[in-house]
């Protein structure tokens, strides 16, 4: 009887070893940058200020940027609402991340409307700064030039 008490603990014992030995509390993987930045960057941001060559931009009182998709997807979408006729956003399209994901995209890759557009992030305030070139047809190129858009919560 002995020694079935004593085999019996033992199995017990090996079987909680083995259970518990492959768990370490606190090694799950920190999320990648792109993942962060992805969690950042997905809101509807509005207009705080615009600036094209330094010179305040009126029109973009209503302007809101909305950024969502599913992290992983190869790409994302964004859309522009209450912007003003002349803008350099189209009202709808998607993005990737650049080579630096934490201050890099590509609006609309492989498109006439692909721009490299830098960013900057925190959880409230976002500021996109690029170089719009348009395509120089009629009244697109009164948005030619370096665009510094600032936006809120």
């Amino acid at each position: 009887m002995k020694l079935t008490v004593n085999i019996f603990v033992l199995v017990a014992l090996s079987a909680a070893l083995l259970t518990f030995s492959g768990c370490k509390p606190g090694t799950d993987p920190a999320p990648s940058v792109e993942e962060v930045q992805f969690g950042k960057l997905s809101k509807s941001w509005k207009f705080s200020s615009v600036k094209k060559d330094d010179v305040a931009q009126t029109g973009y009182d209503a302007f809101t940027l909305a950024i969502k998709g599913t992290f992983g997807a190869p790409s994302y979408e964004y859309s522009a609402s209450g912007k003003p006729a002349l803008s350099p956003w189209p009202s709808s399209g998607s993005w990737i991340f650049g080579t630096d994901p934490s201050t890099s995209i590509i609006r609309d890759k492989g498109t006439t409307n692909e721009l490299n557009i830098s960013y900057t992030v925190t959880e409230t305030t976002m500021q996109m700064t690029f170089n719009y070139a348009g395509d120089g047809k009629g009244r697109i190129s009164n948005v030619k030039g370096q665009w510094v858009m600032l936006f809120g919560l």
